[in-house]
C-alpha cells in the first residue's frame, strides 16, 4: 500500500536535492511535483536506515507526515510518534560528539574520566557519534594489536598512538578519502567497509572494489543467494530429518516384532503338548497342567487355553501362531534390511546438505530425493530447471586433479561413469561423506598426493571436525554397484588405509577456483 501511495506522489517528480546530515544514517530527498491539478509542489522522501528501527517517510510541501512504511505510535515510542498527519521530526541527537569535531584535549579529558575496567571499543562507541562499533575495534586494534583491550592497558604512548589513529580517521572522513572494501570469510562475503581493515589478519579475505554502488551491489547479491540457498536447505534438512526419524521409529518396532519371532518354538511345542494330552482335556478349561516332555527332567508346565474353544481349536491356534511367527521372521527380516539400507541412504543426504554451498546443489538434491521416492514430486508440466553442476575441484600439489561429488546422484555418476579405472577413489571409513577421485591419467600419484586427496575426503565427510580420520582409497576398477542399491552406495574387498585430519585451511588451498 505504502508503494502505491509513492506512485500516487512522485511518479514524474524530479530529485532536486540530495541532503544528508552530518554523519547520520539518514537521507532526506527533496522533490518538486505536479499534483493532478497540474500545479507544482513539493515533496520530501526521507530514508532512516537506522536497524530494526529504520524507516521511509514520506512528507508534504510544509514538512507534514503523508504516511510512512513503519508507523510508530505511543505505545511503541512515548517520545517520537511518527504517524500521518504529524509533523515530521528527526531523530533525537544521541547526545554524543561527532569524531570529526574531537580535539586532543577533548579526547584525553573523556579518557581521563572514563572507568578503567571499560574496554576501549566501547569507550569510542559511548562518546563519538560516526564511529561503528567495526572502526572501533580496528582503531583499538592498530593501537593495541588486540581488539578487546581495556582503558587501564593504556601508557602515554598508547593514548597518543589511539589519538592519532582516531584523528587520521576524522581527517579521511572530512576529506572523503574512502577505499570501498569486501571482507570474505571462507569465500563469502561476511562485512563491508570504507578502509582498510587488518583486524582479522589472516581469517578473512580482502577485495578493494572501484565504487561503493558496485561493492553493496556484489553484498546484498551474493547474501541473498546464500540465504536462498540456506533457506532450501533448511527446507530439505527438515523434511529428510523427519523421514529418518520416521525409518528409526519404524526399525524398532520391527528389531522387537523380530526379536519375538525368535521365541516362536515355545508357541509350537504348547501345540503338540495340548494334541499329546487330548484324552486328558474337555471343553471350558482355561489352562493345561502337564509333563514337557520335550526337556530331559519333563517338568511340569502350564498351558494358556481359551475357554471358549475346544481342545482341538487350542491346540491349531497355537500352531497357526507359530506358521504366522516363522513366516513374519522372513518377511522383517527383508524390510529391516530394506530399512537400515535407506536409514544409511538418508544419513548420507543429510551430510550432503549440510556441506551444500550453492542453491543449485540443493537443487540437484531435491530432485535425487523425488528419484528414490522420500519427497513427493511436482504436478504434471512443472518440472524443475535441472542445469548440470560440476563436482568440487582440487588439485595437489604434485598436479593431480582431484574431484569430489556434490551429492549421492553424482557420486555415481562420478565413480561409476566418468572416472577411468585406473583412478583412485577415496572414502573415509565407514562414515558417510563424499566419493573422491584423485585423477591419475595412467600415472602414479606419490603418497603426498594420496595423502591430500584423503585429507579433502575427511574434509567432505562427518568426520570433518574430527582428528585422525581414517580414509579408505582403491582404484576404481575394484569398485561395484550392488543390484537394487541406491545412490551413492557402492562396494569394495581390496583397498589400503590412510588416516588424516582435516585442515580447511589447506583444503581451500588446494580447491581450483
Amino acid at each position: 500500500m505504502f508503494c502505491m501511495l509513492l506512485r500516487k506522489h512522485l511518479v514524474g517528480a524530479r530529485v532536486a536535492e540530495l541532503v544528508q546530515p552530518q554523519l547520520e544514517r539518514m537521507v532526506r530527498l527533496e522533490l518538486d511535483i505536479t499534483d493532478e491539478f497540474g500545479r507544482p509542489g513539493k515533496r520530501t522522501l526521507v530514508l532512516e536506515a537506522m536497524g530494526r528501527r529504520s524507516n521511509l517517510i514520506l512528507l508534504d510541501g510544509e514538512g507534514r507526515i503523508i504516511d510512512c512504511l513503519r508507523r510508530v505510535d505511543t505505545d511503541m515510542s512515548a517520545t517520537r510518534q511518527v504517524l500521518p498527519g504529524l509533523y515530521y521530526e528527526p531523530p533525537a541527537p544521541s547526545g554524543r560528539l561527532p569524531v570529526t569535531e574531537e580535539t586532543e584535549a577533548g579526547f584525553r579529558g573523556k579518557l581521563s574520566a572514563a572507568p578503567t575496567e571499560r574496554q576501549l571499543d566501547a569507550f569510542l562507541l559511548d562518546n563519538y557519534f560516526g564511529v561503528s562499533p567495526l572502526m572501533a575495534r580496528e582503531l583499538v586494534y592498530r593501537t593495541t594489536g588486540e581488539t578487546d583491550s581495556r582503558v587501564f592497558a593504556l601508557d602515554e604512548k598508547k593514548i597518543a598512538l589511539l589519538w592519532e589513529e582516531i584523528d587520521q580517521f576524522a581527517e579521511d572522513v572530512k576529506a572523503e578519502n574512502f577505499t570501498p572494501i569486501l571482507l570474505k570469510q571462507k569465500g563469502e562475503p561476511a562485512e563491508f567497509f570504507c578502509r582498510p581493515i587488518i583486524q582479522y589478519g589472516g581469517l578473512m579475505e580482502t577485495e578493494t572494489y572501484d565504487s561503493f554502488s558496485q561493492l553493496l551491489d556484489d553484498f546484498y547479491e551474493l547474501r541473498e543467494r546464500k540465504e536462498r540457498a540456506k533457506q532450501r536447505g533448511m527446507e530439505l534438512i527438515r523434511t529428510v530429518t523427519t523421514a529418518r526419524d520416521r525409518l528409526r521409529r519404524k526399525l524398532a518396532v520391527q528389531e522387537k516384532d523380530y526379536a519375538a519371532t525368535q521365541d516362536r518354538d515355545l508357541l509350537r511345542i504348547c501345540g503338540d503338548l495340548i494334541t499329546s494330552n487330548l484324552y486328558r482335556m474337555e471343553r471350558g478349561q482355561s489352562t493345561l497342567t502337564c509333563e514337557n516332555y520335550y526337556e530331559e527332567t519333563c517338568p511340569q508346565v502350564t498351558v494358556v487355553l481359551d475357554p471358549l474353544l475346544t481342545p482341538q481349536q487350542n491346540a491349531a491356534k497355537y500352531y497357526k501362531r507359530y506358521n504366522k511367527a516363522k513366516t513374519a521372521e522372513k518377511y522383517l527380516r527383508e524390510q529391516m534390511e530394506i530399512a537400515r539400507r535407506d536409514l544409511e541412504y538418508l544419513e548420507s543426504v543429510l551430510t550432503e546438505l549440510e556441506q551444500g554451498e550453492t542453491e543449485q546443489d540443493f537443487l540437484d538434491i531435491r530432485s535425487e530425493l523425488k528419484e528414490t521416492g522420500f519427497l513427493r514430486g511436482q504436478g504434471k508440466g512443472k518440472k524443475e530447471r535441472q542445469r548440470a553442476a560440476k563436482p568440487r575441484e582440487f588439485r595437489t600439489t604434485g598436479g593431480f586433479r582431484v574431484l569430489v561429488g556434490r551429492n549421492n546422484r553424482q557420486n555415481d555418476q562420478l565413480t561409476l561413469k566418468d572416472a577411468d579405472h585406473r583412478d583412485l577413489w577415496l572414502h573415509t571409513q565407514k562414515i558417510h561423506g563424499s566419493h573422491v577421485i584423485l585423477v591419475t591419467n595412467g600415472q602414479t600419484p606419490g603418497d603426498d598426493d594420496i595423502a591430500e586427496a584423503a585429507l579433502i575426503a575427511a574434509y567432505y565427510s562427518q568426520a570433518r571436525e574430527s582428528g585422525n580420520v581414517p580414509v579408505d582409497y582403491t582404484p576404481v576398477k575394484n569398485l561395484k554397484k550392488p543390484a537394487g542399491a541406491r545412490p551413492g552406495m557402492v562396494i569394495y574387498n581390496t583397498c589400503n588405509t590412510v588416516n588424516v585430519t582435516p585442515e580447511e585451511a589447506l583444503v581451500r588451498q588446494l580447491r581450483v577456483k
